[in-house]
């Protein structure tokens, strides 16, 4: 069982930056695929980025050369480096764990934090 926590969300202006940290419990925690996902209001959950337990990682097309996904294995964490922030990156961001390699489906996670709120003004 893993239980995970985000935190680091909040308002930015445009072209700003934010670091969004996920800590999580659980003593195998360096064996899960660690994931990013975001929901803004009336959209459905969408895939950000993931980073599995070997270190690669798999981004969506908008975040590409934005955001960078890292893990510490010692500290249980998981981050999202989120730089050039725009107005459409405004959503909730979630952190998600499961057992296996990166997918981008939000349905084979298994493991979900509670969000944190990441608005950006224009």
């Amino acid at each position: 069982q893993v239980q995970l926590g985000e935190s680091g969300g909040g308002l930015v202006q445009a072209g700003g930056s934010l670091r969004l940290t996920c800590a999580a419990s659980g003593r195998t925690f360096s064996g899960y695929t660690m994931g990013w996902f975001r929901q803004a209001p009336g959209k459905e959950r969408e895939f950000v980025a993931a980073i599995n337990r070997d270190g690669f990682t798999n981004y969506e097309d908008s975040v590409k050369g934005r955001f960078t996904i890292s893990r510490d294995n010692a500290k249980f964490t998981v981050y999202l480096q989120m730089n050039s922030l725009k107005p459409e990156d405004t959503a909730v961001y979630y952190c998600a764990a499961r057992q296996g390699g990166i997918v981008t489906s939000n349905i084979r996670y298994q493991y979900w934090g509670q969000g944190t709120q990441v608005t950006v003004s224009s």
